[in-house]
């Protein structure tokens, strides 16, 4: 739990989440506007795309051979430690496409990706008991951050924060996304030949976490409350499987 130190005259996180609950004014900005976007914040039970769904493979670029591009699926459950969030994050897929270009360069079409949000324990506060412990909920949510290369192991991704008493736009990384760039921690292991799926696990430990931005008149406190920004000490832990299909395999659109 935070506190205010005797020089700083700002109420706490705990304080100011108290005031907005208890303020009608501030129950319909904060609570009432937001509530709806909490629906979802236990995490998902299925993950949202199988590694056998490939609808979410993109067009490929002009000139490129369907027999040899292929599409690709994969699916994890990471670890992450950022700040002072410690969370396994709900399942995340991901789908891209990978193959020749005419001049041979290899290239990569980004598809989609999906999640759930994940609840952080203790809350907005840090602490989720009484009364308000329900409206006091917090969860970070995967987004995909606008880069990928899945032959380095390189993308970004931002954290959307989803709490009553959040607006929709707050994030980690809204400005600047998470940059990862995985290891892997082993070789890949193949677990079928037909159809393919491969395991393999990656972690990153250097990458720097920023500081949630859009969270309204909590962004400070909440900002203290999870430890951000935080240059160091940050972990991602990736285990993954994944499979694919050539392009001129694929079911008809």
């Amino acid at each position: 739990m935070l506190n205010t130190t005797p020089d700083d005259r700002r109420p706490s996180l705990p304080r100011r989440a108290a005031l907005a609950l208890t303020g009608a004014a501030a129950l319909t900005g904060l609570v009432g506007a937001y509530t709806p976007g909490f629906a979802a914040t236990e995490p998902s039970s299925t993950t949202p795309t199988s590694a056998t769904d490939f609808s979410d493979c993109p067009a490929l670029p002009a000139g490129a051979d369907p027999a040899r591009w292929r599409c690709e699926v994969h699916t994890a459950a990471p670890r992450l430690t950022m700040g002072k969030v410690d969370v396994t994050l709900a399942p995340i897929t991901m789908t891209h496409a990978e193959g020749p270009m005419p001049d041979g360069t290899r290239a990569q079409v980004w598809g989609a990706m999906h999640s759930a949000p994940t609840s952080v324990p203790g809350g907005i506060t840090g602490t989720t008991t009484g009364e308000h412990a329900r409206r006091l909920r917090l969860a970070i949510k995967p987004e995909y951050g606008g880069r990928s290369d899945f032959y380095t192991g390189q993308f970004s991704l931002r954290f959307r924060l989803v709490s009553p008493l959040l607006p929709h736009g707050c994030t980690v990384g809204a400005s600047t996304p998470v940059d990862f760039r995985l290891k892997r921690s082993g070789p890949s292991k193949w677990v079928s030949q037909d159809p393919p799926i491969i395991e393999f696990s990656a972690y990153d430990d250097t990458f720097t976490a920023p500081a949630a931005e859009h969270c309204g008149p909590l962004t400070g406190p909440l900002n203290r409350r999870l430890g951000l920004p935080a240059s160091s000490g940050n972990l991602m832990s990736y285990d993954a499987t994944y499979t694919f299909r050539m392009y001129d395999q694929l079911p008809s659109a």
